[in-house]
C-alpha cells in the first residue's frame, strides 16, 4: 500500500495577547490507503489542532509554521484556499466534535447535505435529495424523508452528530478525519456508526484519522495509534503492540487507568498525578517530566526526539529510557515526589 498522507514534523502556532503559543510541535505520522490511525491523549494535547492543521481550517490567528503535510503527493500547505475548497468535503472529509456549531442554523438539513453532493458529485437537485435521504438512513436517522426538511435546532445533539457523519461520508472521501465522532451517541448508534466507517474503509479504501478518548473504540477501529501529550506524539505503534506492550511512561499511565471486567469491585483505578503543562510555559526538557515516575537528570534539560526502538522500526518512542546513549551512560533516575 502506498502512503496517502504524510504529516512531517509540523508545528502549529497561535498568536495571542501573551505572545505566540505552540499548540502542536514536531508531529509526524504516515497513513496508507485504507488504513486507520487513532490519535489519543488527554484533552488539550493537540489532537484536534493536528486535524484542523491538515484540513487548513485553523482560526485566523493560527498557522502551520514548520513541516509539510503531503496528501496524494501534494503538500497541502502550498495550496491556495480555492484549491483546498475543492479537496475539503470531497477527497478529505471531517466529522467535527461539536455538531451544533458546524451546521448552519438557517438552512435545512437537506440543503446542507445536498450542497456538497451536488458540488463534488455532479448530481441533479432531485438526485442529491434522494441520495441525502439514503445517507441519513445509513447513519440511523428515522423518518429521514421528513427530517431532511427540518432545521438543525429541531434535532437532538445525537441526531445532529449523525447528520454531520452523513455529510462527511456522502462523497466517499479518500481520507476521513473523525474528531470524537460518537461522543454524543448511545452505544447502539455508536456501534452502527463504527460499522459504517469500517464499511467505507473496506469498500472505498478510505483512510481514517480517528480522534478519541475511548480506548475501546481504539481497539476496535485502529491499525495503528499515535499517543499525544502536550502537543507532541510520544509513542506510535500498531494497535496490538500498544495494548500488549506499551513503552512510554504516559502510555503506561493511560493503560493502567482503564477499568477491566476482571478487576474486583472495590479496586481503585490508577491515575496519572499532576496536570498537563501550560502552552504558555512549556518546560525546556521532556514535557512529561513533572508527572513521570522514571524521570532522569537528562529529562530536565534535554527534549527527547521521537525515535524508533532498536529492532522495532514500527514502534517509535519519545523517551530517553529507550535511548541507546542513555543505556550506555546508565542514566540516573531521580527519586522524587511528583509535583502537582
Amino acid at each position: 500500500m502506498e502512503k496517502l498522507l504524510s504529516v512531517n514534523q509540523i508545528k502549529t502556532e497561535f498568536k495571542t495577547e501573551k505572545g505566540s503559543v505552540t499548540s502542536v510541535d514536531d508531529v509526524s505520522f504516515d497513513l496508507k490507503e485504507g488504513e486507520t490511525i487513532c490519535l489519543v491523549g488527554e484533552s488539550g494535547c493537540g489532537k484536534s489542532v493536528t486535524s484542523l492543521s491538515i484540513m487548513q481550517l485553523l482560526e485566523k490567528n493560527g498557522k502551520v509554521t514548520e513541516g509539510t503535510i503531503e496528501f496524494n503527493g501534494r503538500n497541502l500547505l502550498d495550496l491556495s484556499e480555492n484549491e483546498m475548497r475543492k479537496i475539503r468535503g470531497n477527497t478529505i472529509s471531517m466529522i467535527f466534535q461539536e455538531p451544533m456549531t458546524s451546521l448552519n442554523p438557517v438552512l435545512t438539513i437537506g440543503d446542507q447535505l445536498s450542497e456538497s453532493i451536488r458540488l463534488h458529485m455532479g448530481y441533479s437537485k432531485k438526485q442529491a435529495k434522494d441520495y441525502s435521504i439514503e445517507m441519513l438512513k445509513k447513519v440511523g436517522i428515522p423518518r429521514a424523508e421528513e427530517i431532511i426538511d427540518d432545521y438543525p435546532h429541531r434535532l437532538s445533539g445525537g441526531m445532529r452528530q449523525r447528520v454531520m457523519i452523513a455529510m462527511a461520508l456522502s462523497c466517499k472521501p479518500k481520507l476521513l478525519i473523525a474528531d470524537e465522532p460518537t461522543t454524543a451517541l448511545d452505544v447502539t448508534i455508536q456501534a452502527q456508526i463504527l460499522k459504517l466507517m469500517k464499511q467505507l474503509r473496506k469498500e472505498s479504501k478510505t483512510s481514517i484519522i480517528l480522534i478519541t478518548h475511548d480506548l475501546g473504540v481504539v481497539a476496535e477501529m485502529a491499525d495503528k495509534v499515535a499517543v499525544m501529550y502536550a502537543g507532541q506524539v510520544v509513542e506510535e505503534t500498531d494497535v496490538f503492540t500498544l495494548f500488549d506492550n506499551p513503552k512510554h511512561p504516559y502510555t503506561l499511565g493511560l493503560m493502567k487507568s482503564i477499568p477491566h471486567i476482571t478487576n474486583p469491585d472495590d479496586m481503585r483505578l490508577d491515575s496519572i498525578p499532576g496536570s498537563v503543562p501550560s502552552l504558555h510555559n512549556m518546560p525546556k526538557g521532556c514535557r512529561f517530566y513533572d508527572r513521570c515516575p522514571f524521570a532522569m537528570d537528562r529529562c530536565l534539560e534535554e527534549q527527547p526526539k521521537l525515535k524508533p526502538i532498536k529492532d522495532r522500526q514500527s514502534h517509535s518512542i519519545r523517551c530517553f529510557l529507550y535511548d541507546q546513549k542513555n543505556h550506555r551512560a546508565g542514566g540516573t533516575t531521580i527519586k522524587k515526589e511528583v509535583r502537582t
